[in-house]
């Protein structure tokens, strides 16, 4: 199938460019992307910014694990996130703050939201501006929604502190990572078309 009949087919993300001729190639194609997914994510870990008043740094993780759910769709999306989530448990070093910190809720979160975004992205919600800035927001308040309790309980917080200081610290990076994703991903659908 040609790059251009994929990109105009409804329910295709990014990662459905990719060519594999036969099944059992699409198996390790897929295999390979959740892997990637999951390094990716891990990698962008360490990216990691403590937040003076706030047990939970500014990480890159959060932008990796909404762009790994967009590019690769809910299926492999949460199978990557939930790589990473799993090898981060048995030890490797790919949390910001370890698993057993009061900023795990945010991981959870992350598979969670990756999923939702994943799903979105098959339905076009990474092909246009606005579109793009909707996933991403829908996101990132996801990944809040389970993050911020998770805070409040492990931390000892009242809910509004742990939104003091898990939340609204964060939202000036969290709309310059959408603006990131706003832009990369329709350029990448559009560069995928002129390619077909």
């Amino acid at each position: 199938m040609s790059t251009a009949a994929v990109t105009s087919r409804p329910g295709a993300v990014l990662a459905d460019l990719l060519p594999a001729a036969t099944a059992s190639r699409a198996r390790v194609r897929d295999a390979a992307l959740v892997v990637g997914g999951a390094a990716l994510t891990g990698l962008a870990a360490q990216i990691s910014v403590p937040v003076p008043g706030s047990p939970v740094p500014v990480t890159g993780q959060t932008f990796a694990a909404l762009l790994v759910g967009a590019s690769l769709g809910a299926g492999r999306g949460f199978l990557s996130l939930a790589l990473y989530t799993l090898a981060g448990l048995a030890g490797m070093p790919w949390f910001a703050e370890g698993a057993g910190s009061a900023s795990f809720g945010y991981v959870l979160g992350m598979l969670l939201a990756g999923t939702v975004v994943g799903a979105l992205a098959r339905r076009g919600g990474d092909r246009g501006v606005l579109r793009t800035a909707g996933t991403m927001a829908l996101g990132s308040a996801i990944i809040y929604a389970v993050g911020v309790p998770y805070l409040a309980l492990a931390a000892h917080l009242s809910l509004g502190e742990a939104v003091a200081a898990g939340l609204v610290p964060f939202l000036i990076g969290d709309a310059v990572k959408a603006a990131l994703a706003m832009g990369a991903l329709p350029a990448a659908w559009k560069l995928a078309g002129r390619r077909g």
